[in-house]
């Protein structure tokens, strides 16, 4: 389970939820029949994008949410995970109403597509892709869920080349409490601070 916790399964796991819903939502979702004076009883087929709009844009954005859990500070993961569970919860009621009533779903697709407003009766029926979109739901719920009870042990973003503030921040403690540089000033001044320091009595490097 503490595996599972850790930032890389819960990126992927949310990734992969993302995905799903994504391409679920741009497979046929319902097919069915209507009776009417200008459609006939005619059999109309909706995609995903036509019964649950903005599904796709729901997927993205618990995608950049599960992005900004796992990569940002602490109020970044906070807002992220706040942005996440409200994106799970929109699609779940996109995704839900389709798989509950297909028919009404079905009926303003079908007014749509002779340039009608409101809805015609409808007999219609789920295809198996509003299920993908269940599961790929589900899996996004699961990796908020590891988010949340691993969150506590992620560390944060490193600071070590950030930019100093001004107010002594880009100087670190040396092993007698005095100042030294941080590694921006050294990026700074063009050195390299992953290279060995200097003996101060001969100006080379220490032999490895």
């Amino acid at each position: 389970m503490r595996r599972l916790t850790g930032r890389g399964p819960v990126a992927l796991l949310a990734l992969l939820g993302a995905g799903v819903l994504l391409l679920a939502g741009l497979r046929p979702w319902l097919s069915g029949t209507v009776d009417d004076a200008v459609l006939g009883g005619s059999r109309v087929v909706a995609s995903g994008a036509d019964v649950a709009p903005g599904l796709s844009a729901v997927a993205l954005a618990v995608a950049a949410a599960a992005v900004a859990v796992v990569a940002a500070g602490r109020v970044g993961r906070l807002v992220g995970l706040v942005l996440w569970a409200g994106c799970v919860v929109l699609a779940a009621v996109l995704v839900v109403r389709v798989v509950v009533d297909p028919s009404a779903a079905l009926g303003p697709v079908a007014a749509s597509r002779v340039g009608r407003t409101g809805t015609v009766d409808a007999v219609a029926s789920t295809t198996a892709w509003p299920w993908v979109a269940v599961a790929g739901l589900l899996v996004a719920a699961a990796a908020l869920g590891l988010a949340l009870v691993g969150r506590p042990r992620w560390s944060g973003p490193s600071t070590r080349y950030e930019a100093p503030d001004g107010s002594g921040a880009g100087h670190v403690a040396g092993s007698r409490g005095e100042r030294v540089s941080s590694a921006w000033d050294a990026l700074s001044a063009g050195r390299d601070p992953t290279a060995p320091a200097e003996d101060p009595r001969t100006g080379d490097a220490p032999r490895t």
